[in-house]
């Protein structure tokens, strides 16, 4: 008897550990070293609605590669070798005439499309090169529980999207920069010790939160930086009416405006937006982070309040992980 429990036991571990494990591992390399020269390509290779992670090793390079990962490509892991010198860049721009000779949108505009489910991109530089042509996004986000580690995002208008009603987003450790509402989307997302650094006087986030969700962006202990000159940045603007943005002891650089927050007055379609947007601070720092003067229709939080954002609740239930 205790000679099965023991087997079961074994075969237990062995079926959770498996579990965990990648199911296949790829790796991409521009001199030809490893299984793909092209991302797309190894994204292309694995399975439809694979059993577990497919593992995708991104070698040293410059991939001049517009990507697109669609829902049936769920729990991929694109993994670079190093965030600095591993780079996916595009250069689309709204407007920009495509292989059909229609003009670009914002919303196909993007470097990196994430459709799937679980998808995590770890040490990259996602860019779009296109600054001062049109909104040129670089990572364009819809599938749910999506995460990135120690990742460069780097653009000039709409860098990310953080899109759709139902995704959940987690950033950790990632430096993101971009001139005017250059984080901006319907997403729940949090921000977790990155940098962000804003390129022209101009609008940080532009959240389109929908009424029925309890949070939109939430910024934990992250810095705001700004170019060298850039002295007129508002923390944010509502793209739609229920817009959610919150900061948390976030260090401000002196860029950021007495005021902090902007409520996007001329919007026909939606006009009056600051009187249903919530935008909040706790813990601001830095010379930036003087809240005295904050709009009125703004929010100090308290430490009682602090309770109601941690990662379990803003992510309902889901946790990123190591």
């Amino acid at each position: 008897m205790k000679k099965l429990l023991l087997m079961v036991f074994i075969s237990l571990a062995q079926w959770l550990l498996a579990g965990n494990a990648p199911h296949i591992k790829i790796t991409v390399a521009k001199d030809g070293s490893g299984d793909f020269t092209s991302i797309q390509k190894a994204i292309n290779s694995v399975r439809d609605l694979g059993p577990s992670e497919a593992l995708i090793i991104i070698k040293t390079g410059t991939y001049h590669e517009k990507i697109v990962i669609p829902s049936s490509k769920h729990k991929i892991t694109l993994q670079g070798e190093n965030k600095d010198t591993t780079i996916i860049t595009n250069n689309d721009y709204s407007g920009k005439p495509d292989a059909f000779n229609e003009k670009m949108t914002t919303f196909n505009s993007y470097t990196l499309l994430v459709m799937a489910d679980d998808i995590k991109i770890n040490d990259l530089t996602i860019q779009n090169s296109s600054c001062n042509e049109g909104q040129a996004v670089s990572l364009h986000v819809e599938g749910d529980r999506f995460r990135s580690r120690n990742c460069n995002i780097l653009g000039c208008q709409d860098t990310v999207y953080a899109a759709s009603n139902h995704s959940r987003q987690y950033f950790e450790n990632c430096y993101i920069e971009g001139t005017t509402d250059f984080i901006f989307g319907q997403a729940t997302v949090v921000f977790k010790n990155c940098t962000i650094k804003s390129l022209a006087d101009s609008y940080i986030t532009a959240a389109a939160t929908e009424a029925d969700r309890k949070y939109g962006f939430v910024f934990l202990d992250c810095t705001l930086t700004a170019k060298e000159g850039i002295t007129k940045v508002y923390l944010g603007r509502p793209w739609r009416s229920y817009a959610k943005t919150i900061f948390i002891r976030t260090e401000m650089g002196k860029h950021i405006v007495p005021e902090g927050w902007n409520p996007w007055k001329g919007d026909n379609m939606f006009p009056d937006k600051e009187k249903t947007a919530y935008y909040a601070e706790f813990g601001s720092k830095g010379d930036g982070g003087n809240t005295v003067n904050r709009t009125r229709w703004s929010h100090q939080l308290t430490k009682k309040d602090l309770k109601n954002y941690t990662l379990e609740k803003i992510l309902d239930g889901w946790n990123p992980g190591n």
